[in-house]
């Protein structure tokens, strides 16, 4: 702190008597001699109190060098003589001195902003804890900022609503980011498609048919066959009924698409309703609810939701009637959120990785941003079967069988498959 303050004291002093601070003029950063003489011709600044931040002229005076110098030895640039560059970095130590972000990104045609765009889907009545976008982009977000925080980049984001997001905006946003990612792909794939020829664009759980931008998934579609299937298989389940997820939910397609498909390879079993779900612990409830007032003898015997919060919604609405789960109706869920695991009976669902879907979508996003011809992609992230009671395994079961391995798949392949 001596030097630290030294510096500031006199600083403060040269001011208090009415020196002005000089404005060195740029030079190659070869001589420290030229670079001196030119701040002495350059022209003077305007007067700033002691209490004002050090700029980087402040650190050209006392270093006595060129801001030119002293702007490549920011950068990390050569053309500075080692000698130079020492006392450049002694005088940036003393006064503290920290380079304008905005004015580096500027002279770099860079932002250093990275844009994420999260979805909120409400409900009527739902509290705020229960909204997917606090329990899923939470995950996503750690997950992204793992990686910018490293690349020194800052992170922005906004949401917006699943039935009517607000495009104009986001276009607009699109001007302050270097890239952006989206989740779970209700953005348009026509406006997809022009946002992406502006800047580098990642969807994170978006669709795999997706051929307008990049996308990083969970494997849905695996994840749920062998969550139905052991439904079917392990526990004789026959009588299934689904509660959804939202229309606007890719992931949620894809669940849904791989319970016909289990139920088509099973043709003694049956899909006895639907009810059309929002990913809330609310609408769990009411879809239980309407369970509930159906005849005894016509409900089913396994209830697959899309996600954990409805299947918490749908266990809650059964505890308040005293319908035993899993004795007279299964219960499964997807995601594997940590509330699941502690109701009784305890959750048996899929664990999609969400904190590593930030993490991917984020890595691609950079490289996109650092080679912006890189063909699209879509990348499907392992999902894991977790096996607990809520499905009629005995209780205090705790299995956890991983499902496959990452895929990439290029644009040239999601085409031919397609």
């Amino acid at each position: 702190m001596g030097d630290f303050d030294d510096a500031k004291r006199q600083l403060a002093w040269l001011r208090g008597r009415g020196v002005k601070t000089q404005q060195p003029a740029a030079d190659d950063g070869a001589s420290e001699d030229r670079g001196t003489a030119r701040e002495d011709r350059g022209a003077a600044s305007e007067d700033r109190d002691a209490a004002s931040p050090v700029t980087l002229y402040d650190v050209a005076r006392l270093a006595k060098v060129s801001i030119a110098t002293v702007s490549r030895v920011v950068h990390g640039q050569d053309l500075v003589r080692d000698s130079t560059r020492a006392r450049v970095l002694q005088v940036i130590e003393q006064l503290g001195y920290v380079p304008d972000g905005a004015a580096q990104s500027l002279s770099r045609r860079r932002k250093d902003v990275i844009g994420l765009v999260c979805v909120e889907t409400r409900a009527k009545k739902q509290y705020d804890v229960e909204s997917m976008a606090l329990l899923f982009y939470d995950e996503v977000l750690r997950g992204v900022e793992s990686l910018i925080r490293a690349e020194h980049r800052a992170l922005l984001i906004t949401y917006v609503q699943d039935t009517a997001p607000d495009l104009p905006r986001l276009l607009s946003l699109s001007g302050k980011v270097d890239g952006m990612l989206f989740g779970e792909g209700v953005v348009p794939s026509s406006f997809m498609a022009r946002l992406a020829k502006r800047l580098p664009v990642v969807i994170i759980a978006g669709s795999p048919d997706e051929r307008a931008a990049d996308v990083v998934t969970a494997d849905n579609r695996s994840g749920s066959v062998a969550l139905v299937t052991h439904l079917v298989e392990d526990h004789g389940r026959r009588r299934l009924y689904q509660v959804k997820g939202p229309p606007t939910a890719p992931d949620a397609e894809e669940r849904s698409l791989a319970l016909a498909q289990v139920l088509e390879k099973h043709p003694d079993c049956q899909l006895v309703g639907t009810f059309q779900g929002s990913f809330g612990v609310q609408s769990g409830e009411e879809a239980g609810e309407r369970l509930l007032a159906m005849p005894a003898d016509a409900r089913p015997d396994a209830v697959v939701c899309a996600n954990d919060q409805s299947a918490i919604g749908v266990l809650q609405a059964f505890a308040r009637s005293g319908v035993r789960v899993p004795e007279e109706v299964a219960v499964v869920g997807f995601d594997d959120i940590f509330p699941g695991s502690l109701f009784k009976p305890a959750l048996t669902t899929v664990h999609q990785p969400m904190r590593l879907l930030g993490e991917r979508a984020c890595a691609r996003l950079l490289d996109r941003i650092a080679d912006p011809s890189l063909a699209p992609s879509i990348e499907l992230l392992p999902t894991e079967l977790v096996i607990r009671s809520s499905c009629g395994c005995p209780p205090g079961t705790e299995i956890r069988r991983p499902l496959g391995g990452p895929a990439t798949q290029p644009d040239a392949t999601r085409r031919a498959a397609s």
